[in-house]
């Protein structure tokens, strides 16, 4: 019971100093995990604002951006607290993004979600914007062979978190460092990643690559083993969606997101999706 206590506490800390609220069934670490899972891959749309904090070139960038999107077709609508504007929806555009810079010239751009300038000063491509790889993060990637990360999740408890009760999911792994990695064949970054299952920002930024690389055989990389030494999640209890998402890694915080004003499977009529609905500036 100590122990229950004292984990409680500290998860309660990591994320902000909630107030902890007691909770009445409390779930197994195994029914927390499937139900965030299927709530996350059952999305059928998403309206949302998140505020994210990064680690960039040891620098924190912060940004406040709302959201909207709809699955199955992918189609995601960006504006951030600078007034700049991403549009992206599947099969359009030649595969590119629309991109209103705010900025001088002030000319609608369209730019590859995947390419350099779209990944400048984020970890995650608008390819994944809302919960993106959260679900793929806790079940684990079929190319990743060690399952240990995977399994280090635990529910640890509950707290508050915008006044809203949530379950706190958390993953200590304090084996996380940079191995290396020689490949035996050409290799794209995100193949890599996905092999060790901790995202492509921390592969391009330790081996001075772009993303889209492909990396040569016979060159040797140092790749982290897993995503964070530290994973918390703070998982609404009534739409089991996450409301805070906080990684630590071996040089302290790598990223935070904050999820508020969540609505979820409420239709989105078509034209939001469309450069020249009202409002916009693409």
């Amino acid at each position: 019971m100590i122990r229950y206590f004292r984990l409680l506490t500290v998860a309660v800390l990591a994320l902000g100093g909630m107030a902890a609220v007691p909770a009445d069934p409390k779930p197994t670490t195994e029914q927390l995990i499937a139900r965030l899972t299927a709530s996350i891959e059952n999305l059928k749309t998403l309206r949302c604002n998140v505020r994210a904090q990064e680690r960039i070139a040891g620098s924190y960038q912060q940004a406040r951006t709302s959201m909207k999107m709809a699955f199955k077709p992918y189609k995601v609508y960006l504006r951030n607290q600078k007034g700049i504007e991403v549009l992206y929806v599947t099969g359009q555009n030649d595969g590119d993004a629309w991109v209103y810079p705010n900025s001088f010239p002030y000319v609608t751009v369209s730019l590859d979600p995947l390419g350099s300038l779209m990944r400048k000063t984020q970890h995650h491509s608008v390819l994944d914007a809302g919960y993106g790889t959260i679900a793929e993060l806790l079940r684990g990637s079929g190319q990743r062979l060690d399952r240990s990360f995977e399994k280090s999740f635990r529910y640890a408890g509950d707290t508050t978190v915008q006044g809203r009760p949530a379950h706190i999911l958390r993953a200590d792994y304090p084996q996380f460092r940079y191995v290396p990695y020689k490949t035996t064949k050409a290799e794209t970054v995100s193949a890599i990643a996905d092999r060790f299952g901790c995202g492509e920002y921390r592969i391009l930024e330790r081996n001075d690559l772009t993303p889209g690389a492909t990396v040569p055989a016979g060159r040797t990389l140092q790749v982290p083993n897993a995503y964070g030494r530290r994973v918390i999640i703070a998982v609404d209890q009534k739409m089991t969606l996450p409301l805070v998402i906080q990684v630590n890694d071996d040089k302290g915080l790598f990223e935070k997101f904050e999820f508020s004003d969540i609505v979820a499977n409420q239709p989105i009529p078509a034209q939001e999706f469309t450069k020249d609905f009202k409002g916009y500036k693409l």
